[in-house]
């Protein structure tokens, strides 16, 4: 099969419908994309805005158009030359009413041919319902028809059981309605994350595999459907088996995973992939476009300002604690009444030792998961539980339990160690993400453009051997993206931030100039490097700026879990930050400082390198809806935003130029991509040098320090970048 040109990726939803993807297929097919990677088309929660909700697999969303819609949508990307490549999310689907399969077992109880479907532990008894705004109440509820109804909220009946007497009705029933509140340690399903309302679907089951799968299996049969990409691989039970099974049922069908890799790790060899959607590419970049001796003088700053010391390691470390504790509480207890049942009551091992080993083991755990299952034990997973048993035993008055549980995870000799086993590894990636992503990364505000899914700000810099490393390692099938609907900021707000490494000092003016305003007096020195940072990575003239801004920033201070949260938010606190972010937003709106202008003239430049790199390394490149042009957006929900084609077709921007022209470089010459070898090289201070060689070669160098470069076959306003090839 041919490799991609590029994937070109449009979030469907909120009034983006399979009619806005026939009318973009122009456009795409006249700048060479070859791939549309839609998010995913299923049926989901009503109103949803990204469709991870799925609500019924076998079903393609009728507000999107459904069945016949995506048809058309199919039979025009054919005649247009463009493949789709479709988001699927085998890991769960919408624990609410709209849920077919879900009422079904709500009714029927075990008894429901769905009962298994989902990731409930039956031996607890009912179903736990976390749906109401307080506790229980008989008395607030009455039965219509073979319905129990608040006149709000209504759960089907188990035939048989409707009655006079509520609280037996209720008690009849395959579900046990509680208060939202108990979501954190009483549920009884598998969710995804903390996400009480996405339930886990057991697709290591073959007939739950085949059921869910179904609809998927005849859109690629079909020929409507050219390529996968699987959400979140690492929730499943067994990535292994579930990939060699989609390999079985659709052979020559490309695959991408959503994987995210952590420092050296790589994918597993046995898988049966194209490769990762590419969150280490972004990183990469991020990484090898930093300057060192700025990035200290910012360490160095902020240090200063804000007190903090340490590291982040230390900071995920707590924040470790503090979300398996809190947001996972629900799955630790789970994880201690497995761990009881695989050690067997020889061991001796009380729930207090139980829960303490544990949280030592996952707290030290390094990334997202291990591949442990039946049949593979990999060398790889072992030294990793082995280098954790170690680190956690630093923590524990007694390593016993700890290492009992370890040889547990690591030979499951029974069906109990198979079950902790498999829960164990499904949690590591969920701590991480909340503890990392959404929990430490929103705290440690030294530097944002490291704070990225799966990155690591204690390693900001990356040298050109180190870069040249990376691309040694690369696939041509592998997926190099930039921007996405998870990254925490658009590509081009993320070149802002890598630009405060190459002017330190323009970035401290603005630091010391907001200082200033009355309305700093009282807001956390750390929050608002943040609130500086993120207004210079977001600076657009637009009139929605203010509340964007609002808003992530609520986001970020609810995330980072210090001075509010979520589920009980303290807006009296919010306000002193928010008032600081709307009176430095004035000032900038009143008089821009020469500071954020100079940093934003870098920024742009950075942009051209980012874009010249990312086409010109091995692999796939990916685009962003809406990215091939200048993006400031922040993480979701602000970089959902629609898209404006019209607006975008009359921005001739230099990266938009450049992009074009890589484009066109990389559809006439679709074999020298797919089979040149790449090198990193650093010609001159200031400069890197991208080398691929194959049937021909292709030199791009890229200016650090933002300096003029000489014109080469491509050429950009800035010059910025230099590209000259020949032979291909």
């Amino acid at each position: 099969m041919p490799l991609p040109t590029a994937l070109y990726h449009l979030l469907l939803r909120e009034g983006r419908t399979f009619r806005t993807a026939i009318d973009l297929l122009p456009r795409l097919k006249r700048v060479g994309i070859s791939h549309l990677y839609l998010s995913p088309i299923f049926q989901a929660t009503e109103g949803s805005t990204h469709g991870y909700d799925v609500t019924d697999p076998t079903a393609i969303d009728a507000s999107l158009g459904g069945r016949e819609g995506f048809s058309e949508l199919a039979r025009a990307a054919k005649e247009a030359g463009i493949a789709i490549v479709l988001d699927i999310v085998p890991n769960h689907t919408a624990f609410n009413l709209e849920n077919p399969w879900l009422l079904d077992v709500l009714k029927h109880g075990q008894n429901s041919r769905y009962a298994r479907h989902f990731d409930i532990d039956w031996s607890k008894g009912r179903l736990v319902v976390p749906f109401l705004g307080e506790p229980f109440d008989a008395a607030r509820f009455r039965v219509e028809g073979d319905q129990l109804t608040d006149g709000t909220l209504s759960f089907p009946l188990r035939p048989g059981t409707a009655g006079d007497d509520i609280a037996k009705v209720h008690e009849d029933q395959a579900y046990r309605l509680t208060f939202w509140e108990m979501e954190r340690d009483s549920i009884t399903h598998r969710r995804f994350f903390n996400v009480t309302g996405l339930i886990g679907m057991r697709v290591e089951d073959e007939a739950v595999f085949e059921d869910t799968h179904a609809l998927i299996f005849a859109l690629v049969r079909s020929g409507e459907v050219q390529g996968l990409r699987v959400d979140h691989i690492d929730g499943l039970a067994d990535p292994k088996q579930y990939l060699d099974r989609l390999a079985a049922a659709l052979p020559d069908t490309p695959v991408w995973v959503e994987k995210i890799l952590t420092g050296p790790e790589c994918l597993p060899d046995e898988w049966k992939t194209m490769g990762t959607t590419g969150y280490e590419s972004a990183r990469a970049l991020a990484r090898v476009l930093t300057d060192a001796k700025g990035f200290e003088a910012i360490d160095a700053m902020w240090r200063e300002a804000t007190g903090r010391t340490g590291d982040f390691e230390t900071a995920l470390d707590l924040a470790k604690e503090e979300v398996i504790e809190g947001d996972l509480a629900a799955e630790l207890l789970q994880l201690v009444e497995l761990g009881r049942a695989a050690l067997g009551p020889k061991a001796e091992a009380g729930d207090a030792w139980l829960r303490e080993a544990i949280v030592a083991l996952l707290r030290h755990f390094p990334r997202y998961r291990t591949y442990f299952n039946a049949d593979t034990a990999r060398d790889e997973d072992r030294r990793i539980m082995e280098e954790t048993l170690a680190a956690a035993a630093q923590d524990l008055r007694t390593d016993r339990v700890a290492r009992l549980l370890v040889d547990a995870l690591l030979t499951a000799p029974t069906p109990e160690a198979e079950r902790f086993r498999m829960r164990f590894q499904q949690v590591t990636g969920a701590l991480l993400a909340k503890s990392h992503e959404d929990t430490a990364a929103f705290r440690w505000n030294r530097y944002l453009a490291t704070n990225e899914v799966g990155g690591l700000p204690d390693e900001a810099t990356l040298d050109v051997a180190g870069f040249d490393a990376f691309l040694q390692g690369m696939a041509p099938s592998h997926v190099n993206l930039t921007s996405t609907h998870d990254t925490k900021r658009a590509e081009d707000a993320r070149m802002r931030l890598v630009a405060i490494s190459h002017l330190p000092r323009q970035f401290a003016a603005l630091w010391q100039d907001s200082t200033t305003l009355p309305e700093a007096e009282g807001v956390d020195p750390n929050l608002r490097w943040f609130i500086v940072q993120t207004l210079l990575a977001v600076w657009q003239d637009r009139d929605d700026l203010g509340p964007r801004l609002r808003d992530h920033l609520q986001k970020a201070m609810r995330e980072a879990k210090e001075i509010t949260n979520w589920t009980h938010p303290r807006e009296e606190a919010e306000g002193k930050a928010q008032a600081f972010a709307a009176a430095l937003l004035a000032r900038w709106t009143a008089h821009l400082p020469e500071a954020a202008t100079v940093l934003m003239r870098r920024a742009d430049q950075l942009s051209l390198a980012q874009v010249a790199l990312k086409f010109a390394m091995p692999g796939i490149p990916y685009i962003y809806q809406g990215t091939e042009s200048l993006s400031y957006h922040l993480t979701d929900p602000d970089n959902r935003l629609p898209v404006d084609y019209s607006l975008l077709d009359t921005l001739d921007t230099p990266k938009a130029r450049l992009t074009r022209a890589m484009m066109a470089l990389r559809q006439a010459h679709p074999a020298f991509f797919e089979n040149a070898s790449a090198h990193a090289d650093a010609p001159a201070p200031n400069r890197l040098r991208l080398i691929r060689d194959g049937d021909g070669r292709l030199e791009v160098t890229v200016a650090l320090d933002g300096t003029d470069l000489p014109a080469g076959n491509i050429a950009t306003d800035t010059g910025a970048v230099r590209m000259n090839w020949s032979g291909v």
